[in-house]
């Protein structure tokens, strides 16, 4: 048996940062990865060019059941940092939209920037290795296809249940209930939306058609409203508007389009004289959405006299479009989970279990979940470089 100070379960973001922070401590550091190589999800990121951060990052930017959880570990470790240590490895990266930070080149240079990090802090990286369990009899023993470590602390970083083909499983929620921490029932987030039979069969044949708009889901306190594109799919709804929603949407409720945010869209045909029909409302609408959406959305709409109220009736439906989805697309094609271990179970200042002294949980499978753009991967940062300032 090889004893460590610090065994860190997954080579992720999150993993990753961890370690290189306990082995700059001096900590004796073992980074298991059950994949062939480390961040395996860092390099299909950004559509392969890693949207590394997000410059105007903040608490009010993540979900979970604790919405002030997150605020130490972000102030902890900033986009500031992150952006330092990417610019120490001359990485040139640019800013996209909405303070989105991604690499000009490859995904491939932030994780071999954390690979060469771990290597100048004395960690030993060692990937296709399966953990088998995790006990603890006053120390931790941690089972592997490649032996068993002893060690002072375990730091799980398995991740989520997103993007299963990319070997994502429940494993670090089984070492959380196993260790008797609650957690928070998991779902799919930042993740497409698909529509029932009859939906389908109105929009779907639009699929490809796209346009900005405001998308707003969840109830009461955790509604939340993002103005970018939305995408209609063969299947549903999709684009960044409709994913950020998603991660606020439950099963059973609405959510709320705006397809002219800001617009009075059938302002023109309420002038004296003006010519009212389903044409002249088509051309009205093509202002704020391509044409053929525009000529199925009056299709679907079009009152059989056009008065003022019936006018006035459009123009509400048209900023207040009710969208009942059937469900998402599911993990498969989710970006991030939702849930995770109860953030009440952890110290929001070290990531470490409350219950369990020297079992620590970071990163995705902690209930912190954060919007499209670079604030998934600052969690992972901020998160991993708690813990591993602490371990």
């Amino acid at each position: 048996m090889r004893k460590v100070d610090v065994v860190v379960l997954g080579a992720g973001a999150a993993g990753m940062m961890c370690a290189l922070e306990a082995g700059r401590r001096g900590r004796r550091v073992v980074l298991l990865e059950h994949a062939e190589r480390a961040g395996k999800k860092i390099l299909i990121s950004g559509g392969g060019r890693c949207n590394f951060t997000n410059i105007h990052c903040r608490a009010e930017s993540f979900l979970s059941e604790n919405p002030h959880f997150a605020k130490s570990a972000l102030a902890r470790y900033t986009p500031t940092d992150i952006i330092a240590l990417i610019e120490k490895h001359g990485i040139r990266y640019h800013e996209k939209t909405l303070g989105q930070l991604f690499c000009d080149r490859s995904a491939m240079d932030v994780v071999a920037m954390l690979e060469r990090e771990c290597a100048e802090a004395g960690v030993t990286l060692m990937v296709g290795v399966r953990v088998a369990s995790v006990a603890r009899d006053g120390a931790f023993v941690v089972e592997t296809s490649a032996g068993a470590f002893r060690a002072e602390a375990v730091v799980v970083a398995t991740g989520g249940l997103s993007i299963p083909k990319m070997g994502a499983t429940g494993f670090g929620y089984g070492v959380a209930e196993q260790f008797g921490l609650r957690v928070v029932e998991c779902r799919p987030a930042l993740v497409p939306l698909v529509f029932d039979a009859e939906e389908r069969e109105r929009w779907c044949d639009l699929s490809g058609v796209s346009a900005e708009v405001v998308a707003s889901a969840g109830a009461a306190k955790r509604r939340a409203s993002f103005r970018e594109k939305m995408l209609v799919t063969h299947r549903g709804l999709s684009g960044p508007a409709v994913l950020q929603a998603s991660s606020y949407w439950q099963a059973g409720e609405s959510m709320t389009v705006d397809l002219a945010p800001g617009v009075e869209v059938m302002a023109p045909l309420l002038r004296q004289n003006s010519r009212r029909d389903a044409d002249a409302a088509v051309v009205a609408l093509r202002t704020v959405l391509p044409q053929r959406m525009a000529a199925r959305w009056v299709a679907l709409h079009a009152p059989k006299n056009w008065t003022n109220a019936s006018l006035a009736a459009m123009e509400s439906a048209l900023h207040a479009w009710q969208v009942t989805p059937a469900g998402t697309e599911g993990y498969a094609k989710a970006e991030v989970t939702a849930g995770g271990v109860d953030t009440a179970e952890l110290d929001a200042k070290t990531m470490q279990s409350r219950k369990v002294p020297g079992l620590y949980f970071i990163g995705e499978v902690v209930d912190v979940t954060g919007w499209l753009g670079g604030y998934n991967f600052q969690w992972a940062w901020a998160s991993g470089a708690s813990a591993g300032r602490a371990v």
